[in-house]
């Protein structure tokens, strides 16, 4: 035997229970009509069987006298109404759908049109004449089927009419989703119903369940939701809390305004997701034009972003009007995964030194503004040294001094051997050439074409010079004097010359112009030679003291000639850094 009543009379067929209200005497059922085989919806109301008193059948005839007038798909029909034993049953058309109530979650995408689903019917219901205040809008009261439509029921609170939104004896609704008018017993207006619909929004966005709600609500009763969803568009976080405002002139004054003002935004604002929040530049030239690109991501469906690039202010910048060196292509953007070109141009920017700038993406997005951090490395500049290599020239100019000394007194017994010293000389003066031209060519097989040139062209000039002598004053003497002076003028060539031209490669690397370079060296080579020479007796006191003066003059010329040159150098750069922009 089951439970149920027995409506076979009324040729309705219960299935199951929907539900059981024990303090109203309310049991609702699942049933079927017999003559029609549709599923309906049956109120029954045991007035009796409860202990309630018969005067709340006033309520529940102005709930049945209410639903006859009301025909909207998004509240279910009145279909009929008996009386039994113990009360009187309602019947009503079925929607198979869920109440907000129901242990489940929305997306913030689906909650929007849920909301303008439900002022949808609220304007139906304000439009009419008299309009119908439902007064006890909750998640329990708004149901959602599969397909998303959107119903609203249990009008037993419900009033009819300007005039019977009034103050009444008892308080109807629930607690936390009564606005205060309701709460406490004024006057009623069609913004009374938003603050109940406004409250069951902010259960579905924040996740509070509805006996919670209350936990919302400040002494002033004020509604406070905004830390529970801290991702929610600003727009739509205003546009809740007008609906929940406790004073109804600063509430939306009717359906019609609350539904004109939803917002046209998601729920939920775009993000923006960068690839990398730090960009690295590396220059490897002056003058040069280096390119990044980052890539700006919207995760969140149905959402667009839109952001608009700037470069964040510094005091070291120019203005953009005058000369702008950081760019972004596109500037401005529409849409979800955009790849961003950030080009810089260095041609400004100071050697050798760090920029750090910012860029910011102005976007559609809750956080607003995102940075992205712009290091950018720029190629130093080598710059001469103030410091001309003094250990260098000394070395050159010792080991040539050295190198003469030897070799002078090799020529010079060579000749007292044979009694031709002149002819011991010339030998040696022609053998330096041919070790100098021999260390050009070793030179220049290394790869060191300045120093080769240098030893080339002191071959050259030395051999003229004994060609002049031999030409103008005749030699005598043996062939062995000569060649043993040459070979020993050979081995003196070579090896002076390889240090000359390894001195010039070296000056050169430290930026000293080659014809500078070659001077230096040579002036250098020679003045270590007339010391050598002189130190050994063979040059006379006065050609000695001429060659030793002449060569330190010129060295000192050469000296502060190159020193001024680096000076002027040094200023032009600082003067040019003036209008460099700084790091």
């Amino acid at each position: 035997m089951s439970d149920f009543p027995d409506f076979s009379e009324q040729n309705y067929r219960i299935e199951r229970s929907l539900g059981h209200n024990p303090s109203g005497g309310r049991v609702t059922y699942l049933a079927t009509d017999t003559t029609t085989n549709q599923r309906v919806v049956i109120k029954q109301f045991q007035f009796a069987k409860s202990g309630s008193s018969w005067l709340n059948y006033d309520a529940y005839d102005r709930e049945i006298q209410i639903l006859k007038e009301l025909h909207h798909p998004g509240i279910p029909k009145y279909l009929n109404a008996f009386q039994t034993l113990d009360g009187f049953c309602m019947v009503q058309e079925y929607i198979e759908a869920e109440s907000l109530a129901a242990s489940r979650s929305f997306n913030p995408e689906e909650i929007r049109p849920i909301a303008i689903a439900a002022l949808e019917i609220l304007v139906y219901l304000q439009n009419r004449i008299p309009p119908v205040i439902h007064r006890d809008i909750k998640p329990d009261n708004i149901l959602v089927d599969s397909a998303n439509r959107v119903y609203l029921v249990d009008f037993g609170f419900a009033r009819v009419g300007e005039g019977e939104v009034g103050v009444s004896s008892v308080v109807k609704g629930t607690l936390g989703f009564m606005p205060p008018e309701q709460l406490f017993n004024r006057q009623l207006t069609e913004a009374s119903d938003l603050y109940g619909l406004g409250m069951t929004l902010i259960c579905l966005l924040t996740g509070t369940k509805a006996d919670r709600i209350g936990d919302l609500v400040d002494i002033s009763y004020r509604v406070s939701f905004k830390h529970l969803a801290p991702k929610i568009n600003i727009h739509w976080v205003n546009w809740l809390e007008k609906m929940v405002e406790p004073r109804l002139k600063d509430r939306y004054p009717n359906a019609i305004a609350a539904l004109s003002a939803v917002p046209t935004l998601p729920l939920r604002p775009p993000e923006a997701q960068f690839s990398q929040t730090t960009l690295e530049f590396h220059a490897n030239r002056h003058n040069q034009q280096l390119t990044q690109t980052v890539v700006i991501t919207n995760p969140i469906p149905d959402t667009t972003l839109e952001g608009t690039w700037e470069v964040a202010h510094h005091p070291h910048d120019p203005a953009p009007d005058r000369y702008q060196w950081i760019a972004v292509t596109p500037k401005a953007f529409l849409g979800n995964q955009v790849t961003c070109q950030v080009n810089v141009n260095t041609s400004q920017l100071m050697a050798g030194k760090t920029y750090q700038r910012r860029l910011l993406l102005q976007a559609n997005t809750l956080a607003k503004t995102y940075p992205l951090q712009l290091n950018i490395h720029t190629l130093r500049t080598p710059r001469a040294n103030s410091l001309l290599p003094y250990g260098l020239l000394l070395l050159l100019c010792g080991f040539a001094g050295a190198v003469s000394w030897l070799a002078g007194y090799a020529v010079l017994i060579a000749g007292t051997v044979t009694n031709s010293i002149e002819l011991a000389w010339i030998g040696a003066l022609i053998g330096v050439a041919i070790g100098l031209e021999a260390s050009a060519w070793l030179l220049k097989s290394s790869g060191i074409r300045t120093g080769a040139s240098a030893c080339t062209l002191t071959a050259v000039v030395l051999s003229g010079i004994v060609l002049t002598r031999i030409l103008t004053d005749g030699v005598s003497g043996t062939g062995s004097t000569a060649l043993i002076g040459a070979g020993i003028g050979g081995l003196v060539g070579a090896t002076v010359g390889t240090a000359i031209g390894t001195a010039i490669e070296r000056l050169t690397v430290r930026t000293i112009k080659p014809a500078i370079a070659i001077a230096l060296a040579l002036t250098t080579a020679l003045l270590g030679s007339s010391i050598g020479l002189s130190t050994a007796g063979i040059l006379p006191s006065v050609p000695a003291m001429l060659l030793l003066t002449g060569n330190s003059l010129l060295l000192l010329v050469l000296g502060a000639h190159l020193q001024l040159q680096r000076m002027s150098a040094n200023l032009r750069d600082r003067q040019a850094e003036r209008d460099l922009i700084k790091p």
